[in-house]
């Protein structure tokens, strides 16, 4: 895939422009980051449609992948910025490709963004792009975390973010909840038999699925690195 990028003077904003699209222009660079990333997530699908494409961070910890679906707006890319911070190494904030023949999750180590800054002890660094709308942390700054290779999926943790509750938890749930929860999360479902289903419920006859419910940062990062122990 070729993509041209650059300012677009008419609108003091950027443009972009790939083989297939018309020209788009957006008002600043919040707004051309997440346009960028669309279209080459979506294009990215239609290369590998024979990958199962979840809405999820993929992290590694001891070789092997975990992935954490979450609805957006969950906290999962500063969730995954607090577990770098304990131990667990990145495949990816936002997309986790499954080959379904191998149970691998491959590695789609792009910028982490974040919404806001995420809470003591887990600062980001200074060198970070900063637009009017979100922090990218690149993968530069956490390069010795970064997995490069495509890793064994083991344990898939489904994200809820609960402010009325004390402590966090994780609860173990059936395998048909979790392939009806999975399913909700896959990108490209229609790419497979059975408009993804059948894909779904074979990933969770493989491995463990867990509800975690989110509170602190801190502590949740915490109750995970134990229970992965």
């Amino acid at each position: 895939m070729n993509y041209f990028v650059g300012r677009e003077p008419s609108i003091s904003g950027y443009y972009l422009l790939r083989d297939g699209i018309d020209k788009y222009c957006v008002q600043d660079e919040a707004e051309f980051l997440f346009t960028f990333e669309k279209d080459l997530t979506i294009e990215l699908q239609k290369l590998r449609s024979d990958l199962f494409f979840i809405h999820a961070a993929a992290l590694e910890y001891q070789k092997r992948a975990i992935i954490f679906p979450a609805s957006s707006g969950t906290g999962k890319s500063t969730f995954t910025w607090g577990l770098l911070q304990n131990e667990l190494r990145y495949l990816s904030d936002e997309l986790a490709p499954i080959n379904l023949a191998t149970m691998h999750v491959l590695p789609y180590p792009h910028a982490l963004c974040l919404k806001s800054d995420p809470p003591a002890p887990y600062y980001l660094p200074q060198s970070i792009l900063r637009t009017s709308r979100t922090l990218h942390v690149p993968v530069t700054q956490f390069a010795d975390a970064v997995v490069s290779e495509a890793t064994l999926l083991s344990a898939i943790f489904f994200l809820e973010y609960d402010s009325s509750a004390t402590n966090p938890m994780i609860r173990q749930i059936s395998p048909g909840t979790a392939a009806a929860r999975l399913f909700s999360h896959a990108l490209n479902p229609l790419a497979h038999s059975a408009n993804g289903l059948e894909a779904a419920i074979s990933i969770v006859k493989k491995v463990e699925c867990f509800e975690l419910h989110m509170t602190d940062l801190k502590e949740t990062c915490l109750l995970v690195k134990k229970f992965l122990d």
